[in-house]
C-alpha cells in the first residue's frame, strides 16, 4: 500500500491533539449525527433488509472464495467488448502503468471521478511527478485538493470543513486551478455549488483523460459500476476519449443478479437515499459513444495477503458505505485523520494494517483505536464483525512484542500466579490495605491507562475480611 499517510504518529497521539479541536469536532458531532439518522430512517422503510444485508455477505464470502474465476471471467469479458486489462500488484506497479498510459496520450492532464483505490495509492502525487495534473471532480475532494488537506470520511471527505472554511478555501485558491471563485461568494450551499460547477464545467470540456474507480465489476459482462450524487462522475466517464479505471481485484461480483442487492443496500447505508441519482455502466468501448480507448488496471496492494487470513479476509467484504463511521464514537470525536489512511474508522481500523502491514506506529496502533462497542457491526451492510477482526489484529501486534506489551505480559503472568495460589493472595490483600494510605494516584510505567483516570482507592479491608466477620 503507498505510504503517503506514513510517517504520521500512532493513533493515541494525533487523536489527543484532534479531540482538542473544537470546531472539528462541532462539524463531525453535527455531520455524522445527521446522517446516521437519515440511514437509520431509510433501512427502516425495507422489511427485508436483514435478507439482504445476509445476502450480500453471502455473495462476497463466495466471490472471494473464487476471487481468481471471477477475476479471469471479468478479464475476458472486458477484452472482450474492446478493453484492455492491467494487473498491478502494488501501489508503485499500478502508478507506473497509469502515468504510461496518460502519457502516451500525449496529454498532461486528467479529470478524475472520486475513487479511494487511486487515493490509496498516491495516484495524484506519482501523476504530479511525472508532469501530469490530476484534478478532482468530486465536491468533496475539490474541497480537499484546493485546501492542500487530506480526506477524512470515505463517502465525505471534507466533512471536516463547514461551510465558511469551504467558501475561503474557495476564493483563496480556484483561481490558481482555473475559473477563480465568483466575487462577493457567500457560504451558502447553493454558491459553493454553483462556484464548483463553473470551476470544473472548463475542465470536463477540455480533457482528453478520465480517471475513475468503481464501486462493482460484473464478471459475467465485464461491466464497471460507479455510484454517485453530483453527475461529476457521468461526465469523467462520457467525455473523455481515454478512460482509466482502477480498481482493487476484491469489487468483482459474479452476475447482474448479485449487483441488484447492492443497488439497494449501497445507496440507502451511504447516503440514506433510496437510489442514487447517478448510477453509471459501462462495458467496454462503443464507436458512437463514449471514450474510445479503455483501460481496467486491476489492483492487489496487499488485497491477496489479506485474503490469506482467515479471520481478517471479512474487510474485502466492504463497499465503502461508511455507515461505521458515523456510528463510531472514537471517529465522532478524532476524525479521519487521526488514522494515517485514506480509509478512516472502523473499516479502516482493519483494513489498513492489513493492506500496509503493522510495520509502522500508526499501523500497529490502529486496532486499538475502538471501544469495540459493536454499533460498527451493526450497521454494516454486508456484515463484518469489525470487533472480531480488531481482536485478531491486536492479538498479531502484541505478539510482535514491544515494550508496553511486553510489561502487560508480565504483569498478567504475575495475576495468574497470584490468583492461583490463595495464600498468597489473601497475603497481598492484607498488605495493600494496611498500606493504602501510601499508594500513589498513577500507576508507575502505566501512563496509557493512568493519564486521564486515578486508580481506585483501596478500601480498609478484602472482602475476604468482611466476609469472615459478617458471614461465618
Amino acid at each position: 500500500m503507498s505510504g503517503t499517510y506514513l510517517g504520521m504518529p500512532s493513533f493515541p497521539k494525533a487523536a489527543a491533539d484532534a479531540v482538542h479541536d473544537v470546531t472539528l469536532r462541532a462539524n463531525l458531532r453535527h455531520a455524522t449525527h445527521t446522517i446516521r439518522d437519515k440511514r437509520a430512517k431509510a433501512v427502516a422503510e425495507l422489511e427485508d433488509w436483514a435478507l439482504l444485508r445476509e445476502a450480500g455477505k453471502q455473495i462476497k464470502n463466495h466471490t472471494l472464495r473464487h476471487l481468481d474465476r471471477y477475476l479471469e471471467q471479468l478479464e475476458s469479458a472486458v477484452v472482450a467488448a474492446g478493453g484492455t486489462v492491467h494487473w498491478a500488484a502494488d501501489a508503485a506497479e499500478a502508478n507506473r502503468i497509469v502515468a504510461d498510459l496518460v502519457k502516451a496520450t500525449g496529454r498532461s492532464e486528467v479529470v478524475k471521478v472520486k475513487s479511494m483505490a487511486t487515493q490509496e495509492i498516491g495516484l495524484n502525487e506519482a501523476l504530479e511527478a511525472e508532469g501530469i495534473a490530476a484534478y478532482e471532480t468530486d465536491l468533496a475532494e475539490l474541497i480537499v485538493q484546493l485546501g492542500h488537506d487530506r480526506p477524512s470520511h470515505i463517502l465525505v471527505p471534507a466533512i471536516h470543513r463547514n461551510r465558511g472554511e469551504i467558501r475561503d478555501i474557495f476564493r483563496k485558491e480556484m483561481g490558481s486551478w482555473g475559473r477563480a471563485a465568483p466575487e462577493g461568494l457567500t457560504d451558502t450551499p447553493a454558491d459553493l455549488a454553483e462556484a464548483a460547477r463553473l470551476h470544473l464545467r472548463e475542465k470536463f470540456l477540455r480533457a482528453k483523460v478520465g480517471i475513475s474507480g468503481a464501486n462493482f465489476m460484473v464478471a459475467e459482462t465485464g461491466t464497471l459500476v460507479v455510484f454517485e450524487s453530483e453527475g461529476n462522475g457521468r461526465m469523467c466517464l462520457t467525455l473523455p476519449e481515454t478512460l482509466i479505471s482502477v480498481v482493487g481485484i476484491e469489487k468483482v461480483v459474479p452476475t447482474w443478479r448479485d449487483l441488484e442487492v447492492f443497488l439497494q443496500t449501497l445507496p440507502r447505508s451511504s447516503t440514506a437515499e433510496r437510489m442514487n441519482p447517478y448510477t453509471s455502466m459501462w462495458t467496454g468501448t462503443a464507436d458512437a459513444d463514449g471514450p474510445r480507448t479503455f483501460h481496467l488496471v486491476l489492483l492487489d496492494n496487499g488485497r491477496t495477503e489479506t485474503l490469506a487470513d482467515e479471520v481478517g479476509r471479512q474487510a474485502l467484504r466492504c463497499i465503502r458505505c461508511s455507515a461505521c463511521l458515523n456510528v463510531c464514537p472514537v471517529y465522532e470525536r478524532a476524525g479521519g485523520h487521526a488514522y494515517g489512511s485514506v480509509y478512516p474508522g472502523p473499516i479502516g481500523a482493519i483494513l489498513s494494517p492489513q493492506l500496509r502491514g503493522i510495520q509502522s506506529e500508526i499501523d500497529a496502533s490502529l486496532p486499538f483505536a475502538s471501544s469495540l462497542c459493536g454499533a460498527c457491526y451493526e450497521v454494516c451492510p454486508v456484515a463484518i464483525d469489525i470487533p472480531e477482526v480488531l481482536v485478531h489484529l491486536r492479538e498479531k501486534v502484541a505478539d510482535r512484542g514491544g515494550k508496553g506489551h511486553r510489561v502487560e505480559k508480565a504483569a498478567i503472568k504475575a495475576a495468574g500466579w497470584i490468583l492461583d495460589h490463595p495464600a498468597a493472595l489473601a497475603a497481598g490483600e492484607k498488605a495493600a490495605a494496611r498500606t493504602r494510605k501510601l499508594h500513589p494516584k498513577k500507576l508507575p510505567g502505566a501512563g496509557a491507562w493512568t493519564a486521564d483516570r486515578e486508580l481506585p482507592e483501596m478500601p480498609a479491608q478484602s472482602f475476604r475480611d468482611w466476609w469472615k466477620r459478617n458471614r461465618t
